[in-house]
């Protein structure tokens, strides 16, 4: 299992004119000693309009800051939103492969559909078409990549045929990567011959396993991927701290680690309440119906740091505890760890210390 940084740069104190740049230059910085630490990867969000929650609306930028001066770790996308109008598919076929290019071949490019009203609602995007949308997204982008000259011609985009430049460096193009949190979905996104990202909050690694297998099954019967090849990568994300001991773990997550799935959940659960108020049923964000269940049912005020901690669902404590963890996670078939080290208001100084253990006592036990 490899580990990857996963961010979607939050800014607790708004009322602070400094947090948005330190917020930007902390998380370049633990990029930089993530990959001297040896962490495989880094990824971010795009999200848009999240106040506190994600200030990670243009993430291409800090990719071009991270590609300059990191060596070996890989950059992705997670994830780039698809539908239309967030991001053009002939624009993020020539971004992906400037970056491709400048970051000597690193890029993963995951992709999605966006699961929160006030980016759906704000960019005037009926939740009914996303799922077309990000399918035919994908379809233009790959096209873009692999050939001399490429027209669209589509539902929801058309173009006469032109010569997409640049190129990316990886042939025959970057890993593919599917975002999903409902079980049907890693269906899907195995049907297609993607990678997995398997965006679960709060789950203890033992369900996430039954979700794994769904898409394991699911890549079985890919006759014919939506990309030039397979990528059987499954990758799931989980709030991760390392202190030098458990109590100082604890005291530093618990604010943060219990905040997240919380405000989370509720942004995404925004969903169903929108197409309530609507009058028409969730569709294909049925999964965001069962979120907003949960909550009127008072189940998302219950999630404490201590079920976290001990069912899985968060990594924290020693460098031993944190291991043991980590292998729950090894154990349901992962192949990426996606570990976010900064929820909500988690130190600068605590984040570089997390980074230096995981990299000093946990990834060496997953690399033998």
């Amino acid at each position: 299992m490899k580990f990857y940084l996963f961010y979607e740069i939050p800014v607790a104190d708004g009322s602070d004119p400094q947090a948005e740049y330190r917020a930007y230059h902390n998380t370049l910085e633990q990029a930089v000693f993530g990959d001297q630490m040896g962490f495989h990867g880094f990824w971010t969000v795009e999200h848009h309009f999240l106040k506190r929650f994600s200030h990670c609306s243009n993430p291409e930028v800090l990719y071009g800051a991270v590609a300059a001066r990191t060596k070996h770790m890989r950059i992705g996308y997670g994830v780039r939103l698809m539908p239309k109008p967030y991001n053009h598919p002939i624009r993020s076929a020539e971004s992906a492969a400037v970056l491709d290019l400048l970051s000597n071949g690193r890029v993963d490019f995951g992709t999605g559909r966006s699961s929160t009203r006030a980016e759906l609602e704000g960019f005037g995007i009926n939740p009914d078409d996303t799922r077309d949308m990000w399918l035919e997204a994908i379809e233009h982008v790959v096209g873009a990549w692999t050939n001399e000259e490429y027209a669209m011609n589509g539902k929801h985009w058309q173009s006469p045929p032109r010569p997409v430049l640049p190129k990316p460096l990886q042939k025959p193009h970057p890993p593919l990567f599917g975002a999903t949190s409902s079980l049907p979905s890693h269906q899907i996104v195995g049907e297609l011959g993607m990678g997995l990202c398997s965006f679960t909050v709060g789950l203890p690694p033992e369900e996430l396993a039954e979700r794994i297998t769904v898409y394991r099954k699911a890549l079985t019967t890919c006759t014919k991927p939506i990309g030039k090849f397979v990528n059987s990568q499954a990758a799931t994300f989980t709030m991760v701290n390392c202190a030098p001991t458990k109590e100082e773990s604890y005291a530093v997550s618990k604010e943060s680690f219990e905040w997240y799935p919380k405000f989370g959940a509720r942004l995404i659960a925004s969903v169903a309440e929108w197409q309530e108020e609507r009058h028409v049923s969730a569709g294909t964000y049925d999964y965001t119906a069962e979120l907003l269940k949960v909550d009127r049912e008072g189940m998302l005020d219950q999630i404490t740091f201590d079920y976290l901690k001990d069912s899985g669902s968060a990594v924290v404590g020693d460098p031993d505890q944190v291991i043991q963890a980590c292998k729950r996670y090894e154990a349901t078939g992962c192949d990426i760890l996606l570990c976010l080290v900064n929820p909500l208001k988690i130190p600068h100084e605590k984040v570089m210390q997390t980074i230096e253990l995981m990299g000093k006592h946990v990834l060496p036990e997953f690399a033998r």
